[in-house]
């Protein structure tokens, strides 16, 4: 699942930030704005995605969206849960097309803003020269 949701990922720098990136194993140890998506598969399981960005990476994407040079808190907080719903809409749309495991999205939630110290199965992080967006699953109630 993670494939696809790092799929959209790619995708989304490809097509919104439109600057050369990289993807590293891992979360970042940097303070960030975080904000998760609860999924639900056709199969019955049930994951949690994590978006964690540095505050200059989602600056990026709130000057894309909404041409702000500096945005307060708020805005960077409702930038964080806009891209999350449009990474994990587009990983829903990867998935669905190829032929992959179909699932439900739930509302993203923000959470707070802090180093990523939550539990999670896999991660990576995608570097914009200095900014950092990492992309964190969990599969909840897994024994």
């Amino acid at each position: 699942m993670l494939q696809t949701i790092e799929e959209a990922s790619k995708n989304f720098c490809i097509h919104q930030i439109r600057e050369p990136f990289e993807v590293v194993d891992g979360v970042s140890d940097k303070r960030t704005l975080i904000a998760y998506i609860d999924i639900d598969t056709q199969e019955g399981k049930k994951f949690r995605v994590y978006i964690a960005s540095d505050e200059a990476f989602m600056q990026r994407v709130s000057k894309l969206f909404i041409e702000e040079d500096e945005s307060d808190e708020e805005t960077l907080i409702d930038m964080t849960l806009e891209t999350a719903n449009l990474i994990i809409g587009s990983a829903k749309v990867i998935a669905e097309e190829g032929n992959e495991t179909s699932y439900t999205i739930n509302t993203p939630h923000f959470e707070k803003i802090d180093k990523f110290d939550f539990a999670y199965d896999d991660a990576k992080t995608i570097k914009v020269a200095d900014d950092e967006i990492t992309i964190a699953i969990k599969e909840l109630d897994a024994k």
